[in-house]
């Protein structure tokens, strides 16, 4: 069997761990991946793929079942109650495909089905998981470490260093580390600062692929429910920081502890390398920051990014995902300092990537020369 999978490229191994839920599949080199699957395939481990005869029950019109395939043993599918959809990011076909896009598109052009109570449409999220795996795997390369410290059940808080300048990628590719890595495909509800939400076309879509807007009554209903919610403490600030200031957090709010401790979530310190070299910022400009302000009068942003690529630069990626704080005390000095604490263990892991990464490149330059 090793032979057989040994044939393969690394990115059509990457691809078949995929299918079978291989956990740290993107740091493996081809050998570790050629182990991994020939152990599941021989133990007989892997997922087996829904019954093509279970088919979905529920009744989209009178006399008119949905039949698309039943989620794991119920008999309904992920569109009509198979799963929980504002948790679980499950593919309605149990995998992704340009070729199920017809049938979901009946369905998302029919509504027959309902969004979550933050707006989420489990389609239009499931299309754009599709797409958006290509910046994951092929374009950025992202590279994930310590997956095993997202909880697999129970509200948790995703705290990671902020940074894109022209869009924030770090808020796409943060979700689809966890579905794609995790050893359970836990949907990430990434918040968004106020110009997502004054956009016509882009807040409604932004809302329907599984996101939410960074105020106090979404944050709550996402952990209220149990659910994974991810934040950039840094806010605008870290968002349009110049490239020579890259990597160098800005202080933390302290709203994303408040609500935390308010419903016991553990806090994941996260660390991203390659979002603040996408489009790297010569500057930042107040007048700007004041022509936004006119035009969207309750945006927040000081000084706007000011780069010259219009196409992402395709750096290599990481992210780590460091152990959990559970906030125990709701104090206001409490809070500040599990803040001020999640601020620096962040930072020492971006010095410590950012030394090994250019260590790393080092090498590799005597080696050339």
């Amino acid at each position: 069997m090793e032979e057989l999978l040994d044939r393969l490229t690394v990115r059509d191994l990457r691809a078949l761990a995929a299918t079978l839920n291989v956990a740290g599949r993107s740091r493996m080199p081809k050998a570790g991946l050629v182990d991994a699957i020939a152990e599941i395939l021989r133990d007989g481990e892997r997922t087996s793929p829904p019954d093509p005869k279970a088919t979905c029950r529920h009744l989209i019109r009178t006399g008119v079942r949905c039949g698309l395939p039943a989620a794991d043993s119920k008999d309904t599918c992920v569109l009509h109650g198979g799963t929980n959809i504002s948790d679980v990011m499950q593919p309605v076909f149990g995998r992704l495909g340009f070729d199920t896009w017809p049938a979901l598109m009946r369905h998302l052009l029919s509504a027959t089905y309902d969004n979550d109570p933050l707006g989420l449409d489990p389609v239009v999220a499931e299309m754009a998981w599709h797409l958006l795996n290509y910046l994951y795997r092929d374009y950025f390369r992202v590279e994930v470490e310590g997956i095993e410290h997202v909880p697999m059940a129970g509200p948790s808080v995703l705290a990671a260093n902020h940074g894109g300048a022209a869009l924030p990628y770090d808020g796409l590719m943060l979700p689809l580390c966890v579905a794609n890595e995790a050893q359970a495909p836990r949907r990430v509800r990434v918040v968004g600062t106020e110009i997502l939400n004054m956009l016509p076309t882009i807040s409604h879509l932004y809302r329907k692929a599984g996101a939410a807007y960074a105020t106090p009554e979404d944050a709550a209903w996402v952990l209220e429910h149990g659910h994974l919610l991810g934040v950039f403490p840094e806010g605008v600030r870290g968002f349009q920081k110049p490239a020579s200031e890259a990597y160098q957090l800005k202080e933390f709010g302290t709203g994303f502890v408040r609500v935390a401790a308010r419903y016991q979530a553990p806090i994941v310190p996260t660390a991203i390398i390659g979002s603040e070299e996408v489009h790297p910022t010569l500057f930042t400009s107040k007048g700007l920051a004041r022509v936004i302000r006119m035009v969207f009068p309750e945006q927040r942003v000081e000084e706007v990014g000011v780069w010259l690529n219009p196409i992402p630069r395709p750096v290599k990626w990481q992210v780590h995902f460091l152990a959990p704080v559970t906030p125990t005390r709701s104090d206001r000095l409490s809070i500040l300092e599990i803040s001020e604490h999640v601020q620096t263990v962040i930072q020492h892991e971006l010095d410590q990537m950012v030394e090994a990464r250019s260590s790393a490149h080092g090498a590799e330059d005597g080696l050339e020369s």
